[in-house]
């Protein structure tokens, strides 16, 4: 059953241009299917499987973070009322000097009444901010997951190097297997840089939903992360392209 997850907009606004999680979902489950047609039980399919995977529990994970906790929020209203009663209370109670006090007794009731407001301030700061903390964690480590898979992507694409197609050269015992043709090795390297765009764009979820200024700096890092290592990429497919408009030349004047 599809699960929609919304972000409330002000009355009267357009609503604003979201991702669709669903539409991922989707997205990544075709990207798998076109990676097991091309390379049938490979590591990058494995790979797409467990991407598939974090995007199809990737609703059930935005929930979990948007969903309010009503037994914390409880569990907080009363505790504040309990610090409110207790600080109450002990004004109430409190044993003021009869008359005009000194200078000296005014400071020290003072100091004492602003030592006992700051306190009351940061236990009331923890309470209200504590389920934002707790959300903001659980999207954090959403977020790790993500990382960790964008890195294992570039560690596929790692070996696969186009100067191989170019320059001839004896391999060493400790050499990678290279099987794949020019074609093939394009087509590797194209998938890798489209399952990196997708786990920017499942990164990308959390900060539709949560608007925390750490999650989006985490959901910035995954982004700048995946970028950077696509470029990488597409530099090996611009040389694998040079290759290929250079062997065209070459049969032309040949």
């Amino acid at each position: 059953m599809r699960r929609d997850v919304r972000v409330e907009t002000p009355a009267g606004e357009p609503p604003a241009l979201q991702l669709d999680p669903q539409r991922l979902i989707e997205t990544v489950g075709a990207l798998h299917q076109r990676i097991e047609e091309r390379f049938p039980g490979s590591g990058l399919s494995k790979l797409a499987v467990q991407l598939q995977h974090i995007a199809a529990h990737s609703i059930e994970r935005l929930e979990q973070v948007a969903r309010p906790n009503l037994p914390l929020r409880i569990t907080i209203g009363a505790l504040l009322l309990t610090l409110v009663a207790i600080f109450v209370g002990l004004f109430a109670t409190a044993d003021f000097p009869a008359g005009v006090p000194d200078f000296f007794e005014l400071v020290q009731t003072l100091e004492a009444a602003v030592n006992e407001l700051i306190f009351v301030s940061i236990a009331v700061f923890f309470l209200v901010t504590l389920e934002s903390r707790i959300k903001r964690r659980r999207a954090l480590r959403f977020l790790r997951e993500l990382r960790a898979l964008a890195h294992i992507v570039d560690m596929h694409q790692l070996t696969k190097d186009p100067d191989r197609l170019i320059l001839q050269g004896a391999d060493t015992p400790s050499s990678p297997t290279r099987e794949l043709r020019r074609f093939e090795l394009s087509r590797y390297l194209d998938y890798c840089s489209e399952m990196l765009s997708l786990v920017s764009k499942l990164a990308a979820l959390y900060a539709q939903t949560f608007d925390d200024p750490v999650v989006l700096s985490a959901v910035d890092e995954v982004e700048g992360l995946t970028s950077g290592l696509s470029g990488k990429i597409w530099q090996k497919i611009m040389i694998l392209d040079q290759t290929v408009l250079r062997a065209g030349e070459a049969v032309e004047e040949s």
